[in-house]
């Protein structure tokens, strides 16, 4: 049973494994050519991401001048060429089940479109009738409800009909302004404190994308 037409969902560290994957080591090269002198766990740079934000980390933390974040920017761009990251076991499952079931499945992602396409082509998954993207600029990225209000607009929904799909407090921002559901993707929180912040503010938190699944298609109380 379908419970909600829409799923908007979140991509890195919700559908794929992006950031111990991708965006970390991408990040620490770009730090050992412009800040050799700064070490950064993976924990580190997850915990700078969740709070104050990866913005805030690179002008107000590391002080990037406007040209070294256009090179960090260049880098990452160009690193996502060659290293794709890998979909959450079952994830790829879950969303074609929304299919199968008359539901539709869109992005709201800091990540860039093109490259959140090619990782649903990349593992064999439809790709997503609308995807939101870091290329929107900062006025129409979550957490602004833009993205969500346009999925509305688009598929004429209401509110009951969406669920958003997040691991960090962006999407549950966003879901919050436009009085959507939220689910936490709880399964790729390895810190604590994001953890318990998740849990404490979430409509719902899953642990696994098994929970999630069962909860998006089970019988809703």
């Amino acid at each position: 049973m379908l419970n909600y037409k829409c799923l908007v969902m979140d991509h890195d560290d919700t559908v794929v494994m992006s950031t111990p994957q991708v965006h970390y080591p991408s990040f620490r090269k770009t730090l050992s050519e412009i800040r050799p002198d700064v070490k950064m766990s993976l924990e580190e740079f997850m915990m700078y991401c969740f709070e104050p934000g990866f913005y805030e980390l690179c002008f107000d933390i590391l002080h990037f001048t406007q040209e070294e974040r256009v090179n960090q920017y260049a880098g990452w761009m160009k690193y996502m060429e060659t290293h794709i990251p890998d979909f959450y076991p079952g994830m790829a499952g879950l969303i074609q089940r929304q299919r199968d079931e008359g539901g539709i499945v869109c992005v709201v992602s800091h990540s860039n479109s093109l490259n959140i396409r090619r990782d649903y082509r990349k593992a064999g998954v439809a790709e997503p009738e609308m995807v939101f993207g870091w290329e929107l600029g900062e006025g129409k990225r979550k957490p602004s409800p833009y993205p969500v209000k346009m999925i509305m607009d688009e598929y004429k929904l209401d509110e009951s009909e969406i669920l958003v799909i997040d691991d960090l407090k962006p999407g549950l921002d966003m879901a919050e302004k436009c009085g959507v559901e939220f689910a936490c993707a709880g399964w790729s929180h390895k810190i604590k404190a994001i953890e318990e912040y998740m849990r404490k503010n979430s409509t719902h938190y899953f642990a696994s994308v098994e929970e999630l699944e069962r909860f998006c298609f089970g019988r809703r109380l």
